[in-house]
């Protein structure tokens, strides 16, 4: 019954629901699982990773659609998983809507519009049975929004394993006993997950709780210190989680008190202050004022806050004067009274605008190089120079009192004066506390991200980056976790919490107008510095210190290493990793963010890390070395597996190109693909399947390679297309009616894979070189002959993908032209608008010039132009889609619509197409098609020739009858 040698994500996979769950995970922000933890990049979905561990070791039957559906309900994804998992009553509006006319009159009562239940008729159990009749009509989409996610679900019933026990032949009674009874079934032992690209610890994590053994290793202490407390502060038990929640209280409660004595947040009311806002300030070179600085100056949308800018003559600057409660008008010209403005000073006393490069004194000398103006802050420095070209101002604070009312004022004498308190405190400790690894002590090291900070404001060091109040609260936190924390749990607990305190309190974080409070460091994968910056006070960011514990992983067997990815020397069945692959965020750089913080602490709980980045080892970008980075690393992954072993290589990319070095990175490595699959994890929720694949994830399925045969290229091509067009055919068999897996994204992306599932299952190809391909530099357009097969396999594929409503023969005797126009309004109706899936559509059917087909080519508002659109502009021209069928059915609606008058559009045909009564059929079935758009919410541009499309197909069909 069971093949136990082949894996069911090998041959299938649930795409659509596996996308809309980790959207749901995505969409929970702050709440998913690990994010609390601290700040990493790019984590992947935690039930993208269950889902690809269950597949790994899910064997497959003879019953594909039964392996779909025991896998669905062990996820909790099934009919009753979904029920279990639905916390939130669906409101009776919506249950209503979704009744029977009979329902309607027997349960509810109608009273113009404002629906309630009947309620001398309607039990509790009746409520709860339309609760349950209602959500089981829903699609998946609508049941998500009442359910938890599959994590949130302790466990299944006793009836569900019944069923999974009986299919399998196992006894498990939980998640962690079926991974255990299923893991020695395959491979005689539980199977051990490995990552050595572990981050932020997703897959160790997710595979810990699974009940699988677990390898983490990375080369970055920050993501290995994550993924350490991902494992093993997640998995303490009970007793040692209350101790921690504990310890975590004391530190915080000894801080504040520290923090009250001091006196350096409280006004002379004892209202405590809850938010600072800074500006910098710099001197017009034009008039010589002293200008404070700030792309608006609203402050709250929400209170109608506002800064003031009034003249003082007499010093030459601004005092700034803070409004709430203004006025719409008020609010505007605070807007307008912003001070940069495109990247240019705009001083509101002469208002001349001069750019902001100027004021930092930027030239660019004679090589066509730009040195850079300002001064290097030195190693000591916290505040700038009065001499420096950027100053910085206190001008804003929100106080707190008592009763929790908030009020914005402008800082008084006495609240300049706790500024200059905060200057002195930090003054009396600041060398100490450096040479303690309280507070950084390292110089920024200048790299693509890191030389931001070095170039807009001569910030050379990373304490820099925090101004005196921060570095004050910071370094009190540190010092007291020093002194207080025994275990090596509580000081990790506690660093994760300093960790999350900066990173939400550094000048690099934004004021959010319209939420009124302060965002993260890292809003995007860069290292920005601001004009106008918050720092939260202290007890305003307890959220963020505070770590949330929690028992999550039970009896963990994991093993943890800050190790070289291409000298790991752990022996894992399964390797499930998220290489840098071509990837744009720096990891190395942006992670010494936090190690400048954290350095000493790190060696002082682990004893056998490193404190640094490794920058010089980290494998990233493009180019030969990179790519023989990555042969070393999975060749290495493939000798540390057995030859029943199998690995998931997860990435991002949709460039031909970038496929086309992934198979050569592979073939050299030793690895044979299997499968792919594109999981949604970026998009929209009313768009999951957007067509870009680079909002998602896919995963490559491998094996070791284990042939011995050689092949020719052109021996290659059909093999490739009987691939393409089995993998497509299985996919449509497997593909769920009322709930589809796959898009055509999904068919394309088998294509890419299919190509090479080819490439790799053969030794050698003869008229490839490996080496000579990995090392070769291409010029701009060039393509390898890897690449053109891929290609090659993409228009296999948009051959074989017929849209509905055309037979085969008819879809093979339109021009690519042709079919680009209508595989287009395929992308229309699916909502996709990203410039990026036409100009993969175009690649697909060879079409050069596509534009001219596209009402809009703004990047996420792309469209075809409709028939009107198109007019009858072009028809005589020596383009290869002015004389086609479509656009002569476009042509005749245009007309048709014009005259309101079908009959002329049916001329129009008779006498432009020369092989009219021949062509019949081929014009029926593109009207037809056209027709069916006027029914697609996302397509009211089509109403117009939809109507007119049904009209002309009955007058073409009854020709001559």
């Amino acid at each position: 019954m069971f093949d136990w040698n082949k894996s069911f994500i090998e041959v299938q996979f649930p795409v659509s629901k596996i996308s809309k769950e980790s959207y749901k995970e995505r969409k929970a922000g702050s709440g998913q699982t690990l994010t609390g933890l601290g700040k990493w990049w790019g984590r992947k979905p935690l039930i993208l990773v269950r889902a690809a561990l269950l597949g790994l070791l899910m064997p497959v039957s003879d019953n594909p659609k039964k392996d779909m559906e025991i896998f669905l309900k062990i996820l909790t994804m099934d009919k009753e998983g979904l029920w279990l998992r639905k916390k939130q009553p669906i409101p009776v509006k919506e249950l209503y809507e979704n009744s029977s006319k009979e329902e309607r009159e027997r349960y509810f009562e109608n009273n113009d519009g404002k629906i309630t239940y009947n309620k001398k008729n309607v039990t509790k159990e009746e409520k709860e049975q339309l609760q349950r009749l209602v959500f089981n009509r829903l699609s998946y989409d609508e049941k998500l929004k009442y359910c938890v996610r599959p994590e949130e679900i302790d466990n299944l019933p006793e009836s569900e394993w019944k069923v999974i026990n009986q299919y399998f032949g196992t006894n498990a009674k939980s998640l962690q006993e079926l991974v255990r009874e299923l893991g020695i079934k395959r491979f005689g032992k539980v199977p051990v997950v490995g990552d050595c690209f572990c981050g932020g610890g997703s897959v160790p994590f997710e595979a810990a709780r699974m009940g699988f053994d677990v390898y983490a290793s990375d080369l970055n202490p920050v993501a290995m210190l994550l993924t350490w407390a991902a494992l093993n502060i997640l998995g303490s038990s009970e007793k040692e989680i209350e101790s921690l929640k504990k310890f975590q209280e004391k530190i915080f409660e000894l801080a504040d008190e520290q923090i009250t004595e001091w006196g350096i947040e409280h006004n002379e009311q004892g209202h405590r202050a809850n938010a600072y806002l800074y500006c910098n300030e710099t001197i017009c070179p034009e008039c010589g004022w002293r200008v404070p600085l700030a792309p608006s100056w609203i402050i709250g949308k929400g209170t109608k806050t506002i800064a003031i800018l009034k003249e003082n003559h007499e010093t030459k600057s601004f005092d700034i004067e803070i409004k709430s409660n203004a006025t719409d008008e008020e609010m505007k010209l605070a807007e307008k009274m912003a001070t940069v403005k495109d990247s240019s000073l705009v001083c509101p006393h002469c208002k001349v605008s001069t750019p902001i490069a100027a004021i930092r004194k930027d030239r660019i000398k004679e090589d066509g190089s730009v040195e850079y103006g300002l001064r290097r802050w030195e190693a000591h420095e916290f505040v700038p120079r009065p001499d420096d070209v950027f100053q910085e101002r206190l001008y804003c604070i929100r106080y707190e009192t008592q009763d929790g009312a908030r009020y914005y004022t402008a800082p008084t004498e006495e609240d300049l004066k706790r500024e200059k308190k905060v200057i002195e405190l930090l003054e009396e400790r600041f060398s100490t506390w450096q040479e303690k690894g309280y507070i950084p002590s390292s110089s920024i090291e200048e790299g693509e991200k890191t030389n931001e900070p070095i170039r807009t404001r001569g910030w050379t060091y990373w304490h820099q980056l925090f101004n005196p109040r921060q570095l004050l609260v910071h370094g009190l936190l540190m010092e007291l976790i020093d002194k207080y924390a025994k275990t090596q749990k509580e000081k990790v607990v506690w660093l994760l919490g300093v960790n999350k305190s900066y990173y939400y309190n550094s000048k690099l974080c934004i004021w959010d107008l319209s939420s009124e409070k302060g965002q993260q460091t890292y809003y995007n994968q860069a290292l920005n510095t601001l004009f106008n910056y918050v720092t939260r006070s202290f007890t305003s960011n307890k959220d963020s210190v505070f770590i949330e514990l929690s028992k999550l992983i039970n009896n963990n067997n994991s093993k943890c290493c800050l190790d070289d990815a291409r000298l790991t020397d752990y022996t894992s069945i399964f390797w499930l990793t998220d290489p840098p692959y071509a990837d744009a965020i720096n990891y190395h750089e942006l992670s010494e963010f936090f190690l400048a913080w954290d350095k000493k602490m790190l060696l002082d709980i682990f004893p056998d890390w490193y404190a640094d980045s490794k920058r010089a080892l980290a494998i990233k970008g493009t180019g030969e070395n990179f790519k023989q980075s990555m042969v070393e690393v999975y060749k290495n992954l493939a000798a540390h597996m057995p030859d029943n072993g199998m690995q998931i290589i997860m990435f991002t990319h949709q460039d031909v190109s970038v496929w086309a070095d992934l198979a050569l990175i592979l073939w050299a490595a030793g690895l044979s693909v299997t499968a792919a699959w594109n999981i949604a994890t970026e998009t929209d929720a009313s768009g999951l399947k957007e067509g870009n694949y680079v909002k998602g994830t896919v995963l490559l399925v491998l094996r070791k390679q284990k042939s011995e045969e050689t092949a020719y290229l052109d021996e290659l091509y059909p093999e490739i297309e009987s691939e393409v067009q089995r993998q497509i055919d299985i996919m449509r068999e497997l593909d769920d009616k009322e709930d589809p897996n796959f898009s055509d994204t999904d068919y394309l992306l088998a294509a890419y894979a299919a190509s090479l599932k080819v490439l790799t299952s053969y030794r050698r190809i003869e008229d490839i070189d490996i080496q000579y391909e990995l090392s070769k530099k291409r010029l701009p357009g060039e393509e390898s002959s890897i690449e053109k097969m891929i290609y090659e396999a993409v228009k296999i594929a948009y051959d074989y993908i017929i849209p509905k409503g055309f037979d085969s023969y008819t879809w093979k005797t339109l021009t690519p032209e042709e079919r680009f126009y209508i595989k287009g309004l395929d992308l229309e109706k699916d909502g996709i608008y990203q410039l990026s899936a036409y100009q993969e559509l175009a690649k697909g059917f060879g079409v050069k010039e596509y534009k001219g087909f596209l009402a809009s080519t703004k990047a996420n508002s792309a469209r075809l132009k409709t028939a009107l659109e198109f007019g009858m502009r072009g028809l005589t021209g020596s383009d290869r889609f002015s004389n086609t069928i479509v656009r002569n059915v476009l042509a005749a609606l245009h007309q048709a619509i014009k005259s309101e008058d079908t009959t002329k559009g049916r001329n129009w045909l008779k006498n432009e197409l020369p092989n009219y009564w021949n062509q019949r059929n081929t014009i029926v079935e593109i009207l037809e098609y056209i027709s069916a758009l006027g029914n697609i919410e996302t397509m009211p541009h089509w109403k117009e020739e939809a109507k007119y499309a049904r009209l002309l197909t009955e007058l073409v069909k009854n020709d001559g009858v």
